[in-house]
């Protein structure tokens, strides 16, 4: 079995476990977490006003972090409800999230007005980031949402769309992904 590959094995067991390992020499750098711990404020965003943590069968937040030696990814997520409109919630977020850099506000992963791309480098296209499961949604592109920081770091704050209960369902994250090497 490659070296390598027993190296990914050994990280999806980490993470899959959701302890944290780490290992380092001179030569490798490993560390692994994975917890249900993310919060509004380690995402670096404040909690809506009155709005409830999101719970469903899965857990309602995550806090994922890999970095093997220069390759470095950080990915938190939590979920809330609310029975306030959208727009309310993206107004709310507008101001917080300018301290990130431009806010882009998307629809389907399409810019909704100007600007149409950050000046940071930043879209709404999911192309530059993968696709990102937000809200349960296997592509944030069907969600309305807004997002500032840099193409290799930033935040999102997406509405879902499915208003399954009448309550409004959104989700906060924060996105740290891996710089071209």
């Amino acid at each position: 079995m490659p070296s390598q590959f027993r190296l990914w094995c050994l990280t999806v067991v980490f993470a899959a476990s959701g302890t944290m390992g780490f290992a380092q020499n001179s030569d490798f750098n490993l560390n692994v977490h994975a917890n249900g711990r993310a919060t509004a404020a380690k995402i670096g965003l404040p909690a809506y006003p009155g709005a409830k943590i999101y719970q469903d069968k899965d857990n309602s937040s995550a806090d994922l972090g890999l970095v093997l030696n220069s390759f470095h990814f950080d990915l938190m997520a939590v979920n809330y409800t609310t029975q306030d409109a959208p727009d309310k919630i993206l107004e709310f977020y507008r101001k917080p999230l300018s301290r990130y850099g431009d806010v882009l506000e998307c629809m389907h992963g399409k810019p909704v007005g100007e600007p149409g791309r950050a000046s940071s480098g930043l879209t709404c296209s999911d192309e530059q980031g993968g696709h990102l499961e937000v809200n349960g949604s296997a592509d944030s592109s069907k969600d309305h949402e807004l997002r500032a920081g840099t193409p290799k770091q930033f935040r999102i704050v997406a509405i879902d769309s499915d208003k399954p209960d009448g309550k409004t369902r959104f989700g906060l994250v924060y996105l740290v992904l891996p710089k071209d090497e």
